[in-house]
């Protein structure tokens, strides 16, 4: 089985070739750096498959070019599944898999250290030090104990979360249409939007980009929040409307930001543009602000994280040729 793999960086090379070979797998990977897009599908032909990332675009004239070429088989090394036309997928009969999970640790824990990066500010710290200034004056922080954190999705990496700001002595409330029974039981209560934003001194997102969840921080509900609520979003760029955000920002409504991702990060993340000039005004702004940091969708980059992400696709690719895909893990 020969597969075409997008959006390639060495540390991809190097798991996905281990995981095969682990596998015994005998899969023929062919590394691209580019990302997948209508101009560069062209690059598939040949191939009986497809591995793509986050920033890869599968939308509808990609996979009509993918049919063309005799390919019917997506297997993602992500999570999210957004950046997929799932419609025109099913209507071409192609079938995409994903790694559901892979370490809900990683993530639970990056967000943590935006958190306590921002708190502390750590960031402005250690840029201090090294220009020689040691005053601490505009760096006070306060007590994570006793603030309340309002976790928005509470899948496994949301849950994960949530026991690990409960067990810094935090009060945990959570938001989702579907409650986890593990938190229940951990008498963790499940509020509405309403509620959770009203009581968040620190708002955490977990969820899911969909059409539900579009813009979930706005304008609307910034207005509903604690002057100086903390915004941390490790899940996807799409949750919070940036420009909103900002607006919070310069109000002092939204008193610190910590973002992993970025509503229109499939420009800038995963590349190094540091000989280039910034195109895009919205970011650019966001990084002129002392309690903002952004971390370039690294949270789910750990040893663990990246063995069972390898693992799980090569293992999709191996059911897909025997016809035998994890229900779990296909969404089309």
């Amino acid at each position: 089985m020969k597969v075409a793999v997008f959006s390639t960086k060495p540390y991809d090379k190097e798991y996905l070739t281990s995981a095969n070979d682990t596998f015994n797998a005998n899969l023929e990977f062919e590394f691209y750096e580019a990302h997948l897009n209508k101009d560069t599908a062209i690059l598939a032909k040949g191939s009986d498959a497809i591995c793509c990332f986050v920033n890869d675009n599968i939308d509808a004239d990609v996979l009509t070019q993918l049919v063309a070429f005799n390919i019917k088989d997506i297997s993602l090394r992500c999570a999210g599944f957004n950046q997929v036309d799932l419609d025109k997928a099913k209507e071409l009969g192609i079938r995409v898999a994903r790694v559901p999970e892979y370490s809900p640790h990683a993530i639970a824990e990056h967000a943590l250290a935006l958190i306590l990066a921002l708190n502390r500010n750590i960031h402005r710290a250690h840029t201090r030090i090294r220009e020689n200034d040691y005053s601490i004056h505009g760096l006070l922080g306060f007590d994570l104990h006793g603030k309340t954190v309002a976790v928005f999705g509470t899948g496994k990496i949301g849950a994960t979360f949530a026991k690990v700001m409960k067990g810094l002595g935090c009060n945990v409330v959570a938001y989702d249409p579907y409650p986890n029974p593990d938190l229940l039981a951990l008498d963790i209560p499940y509020v509405n939007l309403d509620q959770a934003l009203n009581r968040a001194d620190i708002i955490s997102l977990h969820c899911p980009l969909m059409p539900e969840t579009q813009y979930l921080i706005n304008d609307e509900t910034l207005a509903k929040t604690k002057k100086g609520v903390m915004v941390i979003n490790t899940s996807r760029g799409g949750l919070i409307d940036t420009k909103a955000i900002i607006r919070g920002l310069k109000t002092g409504q939204v008193g610190y930001v910590g973002l992993d991702v970025y509503e229109e990060e499939g420009d800038l993340f995963f590349d190094d543009l540091s000989n280039q000039l910034l195109q895009d005004d919205v970011f650019a702004r966001l990084l002129t602000f002392p309690n903002v940091v952004i971390t370039g969708h690294q949270a789910f980059f750990t040893k663990e994280a990246l063995i069972n992400i390898t693992d799980t696709v090569v293992q999709n690719l191996m059911d897909m040729r025997n016809n035998q895909i994890k229900a779990s893990n296909r969404v089309a």
